[in-house]
């Protein structure tokens, strides 16, 4: 099944919520204030009489639902409902594993018009069979078994893409910058849940992890993790937290604690209540406190990811490479209701150990105009940002523990920006999946020939596989019956119309091969192939490789004897 965390909304209704029944004098006695508790008996007996007295029967529970969720949506992007229905999921989607097609969505909310509500991928789960098909971050599910699902409610969503273990569900998507809805067909799976998604020894003295999200289980799979790595001999780490969309931030608190030395500040929050402002410092002694350490973020790493990268950053204690991040710093408490149901609602903010608060600025729950606003800015942040970084006001520029600059107003800016490939043939057939669509189709007539070669000689497989022409020139056939034409005349290479250049497809053959390698590995050998081979054209970890000297003077720095920090944001 699939379960979104961000959202629940409705269609328009008349915003009512029977506070007086469900929670009682509890509530009453905490209203000191006499215009609050005056609006509460306001909406008590407007619930009473609509139920009595409207011409048509109602149903209270639909009614109160509403009601609750009209308030929500005034509030923030982040506060949400979850029905009692949904409860039991909450908590299996955190402990255990479940039957679905692996990913993490929310309902974006069109204020304008609730019934143009879609359905956004938060996140991938590694292995399932979201991954395994090609859907992305970011993409919205437009339609679902061919039925639309614009103006579905996480439930209709969830019900739609859950079934028995070995069915298929078709969805199609909308991609950014693809102008048409991409087909996949997914064949529903049990999904693990675990975090940390692969690890390795990039060389003989470097370490790589990548957790997906934090849950209750992660701090002890990164530790085991790191354990192993470190009996292979690795001096150094990149821990990477690309598209990692958060979750437990007590598991994000242990994994600073173990990186940073001292008693520091990790993360704090401030709330209305004196019991929503907590600080969280580091507590022991941690098995990385000497480890130089370079983190990888992107756009799509949010709320604990965010806490990981920005206390590490503040405190001078890791690089942090990629693009801006996310901007969800959000605190979340969980209300139950006497139904089973619950609120999920936000309580107080995080900031940073420099004082900078991670959320995007937002204007209550006008979650259309947060996303775009979110976009835009990550949009100036990655490509021009010199002129990101200068228009950024004196209020919002922050120092690190050290001395270096550091940056608020949303999410945590990379020390080191690093610029995705925009060459147009590439991100044609990334942003159309094309990659993946047809590896699959291929590896199913080569199945077998492909697991005579490789066996289980993953190594092997990784050294010494090649794309050949057949395969390439396969590869190109299918996706000229998907949409996209070349010219050997640039004058009429038009992206808008799927008109690429054919010199370019042979300048971005080196680069579109890995893509194909790593996808065939995947199918192969699982997800734990895929980083492997990727890594020759990764180009945050490339980045990251070029930057060691930056990581071991940050890791040096809190040393008597140590050098000052060099490097600042590019």
């Amino acid at each position: 099944m699939s379960f979104s965390r961000a959202k629940w909304y409705i269609l328009p209704g008349i915003a009512l919520l029977l506070i007086g029944t469900l929670l009682g004098v509890k509530l009453e006695a905490s209203l000191t204030d006499d215009d609050t508790f005056t609006n509460l008996r306001k909406l008590e007996d407007a619930f009473v009489i609509i139920n009595q007295r409207y011409v048509e029967e109602v149903n209270s529970n639909d009614l109160a639902e509403s009601a609750i969720l009209s308030m929500l949506r005034n509030l923030d992007p982040h506060s949400t409902y979850i029905s009692a229905e949904e409860a039991e999921s909450v908590q299996q989607s955190y402990q255990g594993s479940f039957g679905g097609i692996g990913i993490w969505f929310e309902i974006l909310r069109n204020d304008d018009d609730p019934s143009d509500d879609t359905v956004r991928v938060v996140s991938i789960i590694s292995d399932g069979p979201s991954e395994k098909a090609g859907l992305m971050p970011g993409d919205r599910i437009v339609s679902i078994a061919d039925s639309s699902a614009i103006g579905l409610t996480e439930n209709e969503v969830t019900s739609k893409l859950k079934g028995k273990i070995g069915t298929q569900v078709k969805i199609e998507v909308k991609r950014r910058g693809v102008q048409e809805p991409i087909p996949f067909t997914l064949t529903r799976d049990e999904i693990p849940l675990y975090t940390v998604d692969t690890s390795y020894m990039l060389d003989d003295a470097t370490g790589y992890l990548r957790i997906s999200r934090f849950s209750m289980a992660t701090y002890d799979e990164f530790m085991d993790h790191v354990r192993e790595l470190q009996e292979q001999g690795m001096q150094q780490l990149i821990l990477d937290l690309r598209s990692n969309p958060g979750g437990i931030m007590e598991a994000a608190i242990q994994i600073v604690d173990e990186i940073v030395p001292g008693d520091e500040m990790i993360v704090y929050t401030k709330g209305r209540r004196d019991e929503a402002t907590s600080a969280y410092r580091t507590r022991r002694a941690g098995v990385l406190e000497d480890t130089p350490v370079i983190v990888l973020v992107n756009e799509y790493s949010a709320s604990a990811s965010e806490i990981v990268a920005g206390a590490l950053q503040d405190h001078d204690r890791a690089l942090i490479i990629g693009q801006r991040t996310f901007g969800k710093g959000l605190v979340q408490n969980q209300f139950p209701l006497p139904d089973g149901s619950y609120l999920h609602m936000t309580v107080a903010r995080y900031y940073t150990p420099s004082g900078r608060l991670i959320q995007t600025p937002y204007e209550n729950g006008d979650t259309k105009d947060y996303y775009a606003t979110k976009m835009a800015t990550l949009g100036e942040a990655t490509f021009h940002p010199n002129e990101y970084i200068e228009s950024i006001p004196d209020s919002l520029r922050y120092k690190t523990e050290h001395g270096r600059d550091v940056f608020g107003g949303g999410g945590i800016l990379p020390d080191v920006i690093v610029q995705p490939d925009t060459t147009p043939v590439t991100t044609a057939v990334l942003h159309n999946g094309l990659d993946f669509r047809f590896v699959r189709q291929w590896f199913l007539e080569q199945e077998g020939q492909l697991r005579d070669t490789w066996g289980d000689r993953q190594e092997a497989f990784i050294d010494e596989f090649e794309v050949g022409d057949d395969l390439w020139n396969a590869f190109w056939e299918y996706a000229m019956e998907n949409g996209l034409k070349f010219t050997s005349d640039e004058s009429a290479v038009d992206p808008a119309s799927n008109v690429y250049s054919q010199s370019e497809v042979e300048s971005q053959r080196d680069r579109l091969e890995v893509y194909l390698k790593a996808r065939i590995g995947q199918e192969l050998f699982g997800n734990k192939a895929w980083h492997p081979i990727y890594r020759a054209i990764d180009p945050e970890l490339q980045a990251a490789m070029a930057r060691w000297d930056m990581a071991h003077n940050l890791a040096l720095y809190h040393s008597p004897d140590a050098p000052s920090p060099t490097g600042a944001t590019q």
